[in-house]
């Protein structure tokens, strides 16, 4: 078997998609309107996607609101939070442009989630052709955040709240393979952002990273170790309008965190890093041959969402033989940096529209796809 390759998930929406979001929450469209809109965006993604040879294919989360707030609010102008949820919680991020996405705050148990990415999943697998599909979930640890941070919810202790927040993660995952994902990869973006210590956002200097690693791995474990093979986590400093919230942040901060982790394989970012070899060499070093009866594999990115620039079959390539000198090649995959647009509304400024950037994400797949094959042949697996 030769390297492995897969998305994060995520695709930019077209314009029509975005429109049609900012149209529903000013009332100016109708749920139909808006449900419409997006069976055709994933009905083209899951089409073009084939087309590049991706085995695993997505439907670029066209259905969701953020890969973040999917289980709990429709859109990100605010439509559809659950009575239990306001608006005004902490920020997720602040990102280097300036920007920042905020996460509801908690005020009474218990935690549900109000949509489940499986349900979206299974709207989308019968427009698959020729590939198995794959679906990516929020990670528990990003969940957490809409707990206070101090003290307690009245009548909902933390400890329940945690009870509830694994069992839902556990559902959603489960109920993706039972709708007939092939693979589930869980995003933990705020792995690298939990020792940021950003003033402006009081959760990053709280030392969390270990909560969360314990925290995803209550989920994880349970999970059979058959099960987990097929279960990811996606790690990077984050991508949203070409901005990012945590790359100054030093990779050593987290990689011998991540692999502590219980799941089977690991989607890194890499090709944006300034010191590939660096980030390549610790995870040869503190990647698992056996996480409770699991082979890890480390997917690395190997083109960046971010810069419109299309990286050649070639130079991926050069890049996966580089990696494969620190990294068995047995544990070694392809990915890309990120999902290509994590939030249903975004600008895509460098690439200058949305759709400019859709166009760019499917060149970049097919050419990780392209180059997965040259560096299998001249590696002979």
């Amino acid at each position: 078997m030769g390297i492995p390759t897969e998305s994060v998930g995520s695709l930019p929406r077209p314009q029509y998609l975005q429109a049609m979001f900012a149209d529903y929450d000013a009332g100016e469209a109708t749920l139909a309107d808006l449900l419409a809109a997006q069976e055709r965006a994933a009905a083209d993604s899951v089409r073009r996607m084939e087309e590049t040879g991706q085995e695993i294919v997505t439907d670029g989360e066209q259905r969701a609101s953020s890969f973040a707030t999917y289980p709990i609010i429709d859109t990100l102008g605010g439509k559809g939070l659950a009575d239990n949820l306001r608006a005004d919680g902490q920020y997720f991020a602040i990102f280097d442009d300036g920007h920042h996405r905020q996460l509801p705050r908690l005020v009474e148990g218990p935690f549900k989630y109000k949509t489940y990415a499986f349900e979206n999943f299974a709207k989308s697998r019968p427009l698959a052709r020729t590939a198995a599909m794959k679906q990516a979930v929020i990670a528990p640890s990003m969940m957490y955040l809409l707990y206070p941070l101090q003290g307690e919810v009245e009548g909902y202790p933390r400890s329940e709240f945690i009870a509830d927040l694994v069992a839902e993660c556990e559902k959603d995952i489960r109920g993706c393979f039972a709708a007939g994902a092939a693979r589930v990869s869980i995003d933990f973006t705020e792995g690298r952002l939990a020792s940021k210590k950003d003033s402006r956002n009081p959760w990053t200097s709280a030392n969390l990273l270990q909560t969360f690693i314990q925290l995803n791995n209550q989920v994880l474990d349970r999970f059979s170790a058959e099960e987990r093979v097929n279960i990811g986590i996606h790690t990077c400093p984050g991508g949203d309008t070409d901005s990012v919230h945590s790359a100054e942040i030093n990779y050593h901060e987290l990689l011998p965190s991540l692999f502590q982790m219980n799941a089977g394989y690991f989607l890194i970012q890499c090709a944006s890093e300034k010191d590939k070899e660096k980030v390549y060499k610790e995870i040869g070093q503190t990647i698992r041959k056996d996480a409770n009866g699991v082979k890890q594999v480390a997917f690395i990115g190997v083109v960046d969402p971010l810069n419109p620039t299309v990286e050649t079959p070639e130079e991926i390539c050069g890049t996966l033989l580089k990696a494969a000198e620190y990294v068995p090649v047995d544990q070694l995959g392809a990915t890309d940096d990120c999902g290509f647009s994590p939030f249903s509304i975004d600008a895509k400024p460098k690439h200058g529209s949305p759709d400019f950037a859709r166009d760019i994400a499917f060149q970049k797949i097919a050419n990780r796809v392209k180059g997965v094959k040259i560096a299998n042949e001249k590696l002979g697996i």
